[in-house]
């Protein structure tokens, strides 16, 4: 794959993007993926449960009404610079979603930097395609979207996560106690970082046009 280097100009990141990795395509959301994300998620419940953040016992958030509204908001969002959210998909079936990548929190100014979180389908596991894909959406991160750094955050008991961030390069800076609230309780995470200038002096490629 081909490097690309960053422009810093998040208006120019149209929704038409494809990342195309070995096995994989991942792109901003569509309107028409409602039903697909819906099906995902709900295939996926259990296995996302305890990684999860707390969410209203009243709501459920793979309903209709919620996907629909996230979905939504991963486009607002996208156009205006705030997060970027990927859906990931297998090259042989792109209609099909198994994972999503987000880069939330998007910070401009002085401090160019979001936050990386990520999933997988439960089938998909085990394959390395969630490293693949968080390498090539942190290739997407500082090229396109112009980002000079990104940090993410993992539980010490998801040591498949840790792994992730580690063969992609990600830096261990740090341990934040009670971080955040996943399924119901305030947990410890160990926090991971890279920065522009360390992707560009490691390995990281970049984005298939």
């Amino acid at each position: 794959m081909s490097r690309q280097e960053p422009t810093g100009d998040a208006s120019s990141i149209a929704f038409s993007l494809r990342i195309v990795t070995d096995r994989l395509v991942l792109r901003p959301p569509r309107t028409a993926d409602v039903t697909e994300v819906r099906r995902a998620l709900r295939a996926n419940a259990g296995h996302l449960q305890p990684w999860s953040v707390a969410t209203d016992p009243d709501s459920d958030p793979t309903s209709l009404t919620a996907v629909s509204q996230s979905i939504l908001n991963y486009r607002r969002d996208w156009k205006r610079g705030r997060a970027y959210v990927l859906m990931i998909s297998p090259r042989e079936d792109v209609s099909r979603i198994v994972g999503r990548i987000a880069f939330a929190g998007v910070f401009r100014g002085a401090f160019q930097n979001a936050y990386l979180g990520y999933w997988i389908d439960e089938a998909h596991q085990g394959r390395g395609l969630m490293t693949e894909a968080v390498e090539a959406a942190t290739s997407f991160a500082f090229t396109q979207a112009g980002l000079h750094r990104v940090q993410a955050a993992v539980m010490p008991r998801n040591p498949a996560s840790i792994r992730v961030l580690e063969k992609v390069g990600y830096r261990r800076e740090g341990f934040a106690v009670k971080y955040l609230r996943i399924a119901g309780t305030w947990e410890d995470h160990w926090l991971f970082a890279m920065t522009s200038d360390e992707w560009r002096g490691d390995r990281h490629g970049g984005i298939a046009p």
